[in-house]
């Protein structure tokens, strides 16, 4: 398509941005893999609040691990040659794999590793996963090649949490504009509000990328975001998020449609601190004022999985628990009277602006009225969100999706964002990570699973569908976008 044309297709498609050849004059057109996404990073450092758009475009493609989070789910070694753990499971010795070097020139060593992990444990980093490896209490260096992590008390998911640890140049500035990575692709230009663009990294340690780079383009609305790929402007759409939209693609040969498991919730979270929602039949009463089967047909036809807890199927100790508080009106309504509100009661629900939140706000509203529940909507944007609602716990209830894998663990500390505390479920939690088997540690997490579902946490409104949609000439892409990253090296485009 000439670039009159593309750039057409592209304003057309409500966004503004130049095409891939004028974006980043290194790339090839024919051979770049243009991806459209709703989800753009906030900054481009993953302990900085950049959001899930950061995961997306950065991890295992500009960043990699000691570890990866793999598209199926496993746990594979990357940045690491060959590790072995103490008898007491408290020390565990890694040797990095040789020949690897940062986008600056710089090779990988040991004291990147020791330096990258402590930007995640530091009492600064605003990372998700800093909790999760609170029992490190020493990192070791002997040489440039040997990492050396000593722990408080047994962690089975070591490997696991490190996935989510970048391996960072100590030498490099502050990365939240600019990147210093091991990974396949570097970064050739950010345009915030637009688009970011990702080069192959041609001292790359290992196999180059199957295209000659990326184009991440990001939009503020799904209708705009399929019209961008019905116009040919972009090659592929990471997450779906307009259902009524799917059958446009479905039933055109010019598309593939893929499904593949998803780990995004879409949750109604209560902040647990404050009355009425510290009462558990508060919580609970909500939970069965929602037709939860109804509002996923709403919102997403035939797609989706209700759940009834916060663990999706491809977790370890997922039971189903769709039956711990169904849907019933009247019995909602006796739970209220029973908890001190048989008139009701009226709170605010601060409910980010892009879709599906608003629709499922509005859906929940008119659930709660019928048992006398008022719910004024706040509609605020993304970052409002994030300083709001996740730094300041200012907040009575929120609409978010979850994204990360095995993020259980986030009910076992007290301190986060939805300030959940049952000191069964932090020691089970904390029990689990200590333990010596993956079977032990199954029973306790799926033990810590009921409890939550009881309390009503929070109320899991279902589980969203992983649908990728790509031009029918592209292939090797992720299908499940686990932790919402999208692994671009593999992915082709014939022409």
């Amino acid at each position: 398509m000439p670039k009159i044309a593309l750039l057409a297709a592209a304003l057309l498609a409500g966004v503004s941005f130049l095409p891939a050849a004028a974006f980043a004059q290194d790339f090839d057109p024919a051979a770049t893999i243009r991806i459209g996404s709703l989800y753009e990073p906030q900054n481009l450092d993953n302990t900085a609040g950049a959001g899930q758009g950061i995961n997306e475009a950065f991890n295992g493609n500009v960043y990699e691990a000691l570890f990866q989070l793999t598209d199926a789910g496993t746990v594979e070694p990357r940045l690491v040659a060959d590790y072995t753990v103490s008898e007491d499971g408290l020390t565990y010795t890694f040797t990095l794999r040789d020949g690897v070097t940062f986008h600056s020139g710089d090779p990988l060593t040991a004291a990147d590793v020791k330096h990258s992990i402590e930007r995640v444990t530091a009492e600064t980093s605003q990372s998700s996963r800093k909790r999760s490896l609170s029992t490190i209490t020493g990192i070791e260096t002997p040489d440039d090649q040997t990492v050396v992590i000593t722990l408080s008390q047994r962690s089975i998911s070591l490997p696991y949490n490190l996935s989510y640890v970048w391996i960072v140049n100590d030498a490099a500035p502050d990365i939240t504009a600019a990147e210093d990575g091991t990974g396949p692709y570097q970064l050739a230009e950010w345009r915030r509000g637009s688009a970011l663009a990702l080069t192959p990294f041609e001292s790359y340690w290992g196999e180059a990328p199957s295209n000659g780079g990326v184009l991440f383009q990001y939009f503020t609305e799904a209708t705009a975001l399929n019209n961008a790929l019905l116009t040919n402007a972009v090659d592929i759409i990471t997450s779906v998020q307009s259902p009524d939209s799917l059958a446009q693609f479905a039933d055109n040969p010019a598309f593939t449609v893929t499904e593949g498991a998803s780990t995004t919730k879409e949750i109604l979270a209560y902040n647990d601190r404050v009355a009425p929602f510290d009462n558990p039949k508060v919580r609970k009463a909500l939970a069965r004022a929602t037709n939860k089967a109804q509002l996923l047909n709403s919102v997403w036809g035939d797609y989706g999985t209700l759940i009834g807890s916060f663990v999706p199927p491809t977790d370890p100790w997922y039971v189903d628990l769709t039956g711990v508080d169904p849907y019933d009106v009247e019995s909602a309504k006796a739970l209220l009277a029973e908890a001190g509100y048989p008139d009701g009661f009226e709170f605010t629900l601060d409910t980010p602006d892009y879709d599906p939140h608003p629709l499922v706000a509005q859906f929940l509203q008119a659930e709660y009225a019928k048992i006398g529940v008022t719910v004024n909507i706040n509609i605020i944007t993304a970052n409002e969100w994030y300083t709001k609602v996740y730094q300041s716990h200012d907040f009575q209830a929120t609409l978010q999706e979850h994204v990360n894998h095995r993020d259980i663990v986030f009910y076992g500390n007290p301190d986060f964002y939805w300030g959940y505390n049952n000191p069964e479920v932090v020691e089970l939690i904390a029990s689990a990570e200590a333990a010596a088997s993956e079977a032990e540690q199954t029973q306790k997490l799926t033990e810590a699973n009921r409890i939550i579902a009881e309390d009503a946490a929070g109320n899991w409104l279902y589980l969203y569908p992983q649908i990728v949609v790509s031009a029918a000439n592209v292939t090797g892409y992720p299908t499940n976008g686990l932790n919402a990253q999208f692994f671009a090296y593999d992915i082709q485009k014939t022409n």
